[in-house]
């Protein structure tokens, strides 16, 4: 990877990093900030996958919309694909 991506990429999960201590922050508050972890949580997630886009030569416009964000990282790597049953009482 080129030194000048390395970098960008590395920016994009230290961001995600700065978000999930952020999360954990709120939930050890007394009460915990719960609406304010989701907020950290799902900002690491977009950054995460900015990252890996960046990382991949990818393309994406400014959005904050993780299934938009999601998308050409399956068609990078399918096996992203989270799949799951929920279950029920």
């Amino acid at each position: 990877m080129q030194p000048d991506k390395a970098a960008v990429v590395r920016g994009w999960l230290g961001r995600a990093a700065n978000d999930l201590r952020g999360a954990h922050i709120d939930l050890d508050a007394k009460p915990p900030l719960i609406e304010d972890a989701l907020f950290h949580c799902q900002q690491a997630a977009e950054k995460t996958l900015k990252g890996y886009l960046t990382s991949h030569d990818k393309p994406f416009k400014k959005t904050h919309d993780l299934d938009e964000l999601s998308r050409p990282c399956l068609e990078v790597d399918s096996t992203l694909r989270v799949s799951y049953s929920p279950r029920f009482p």
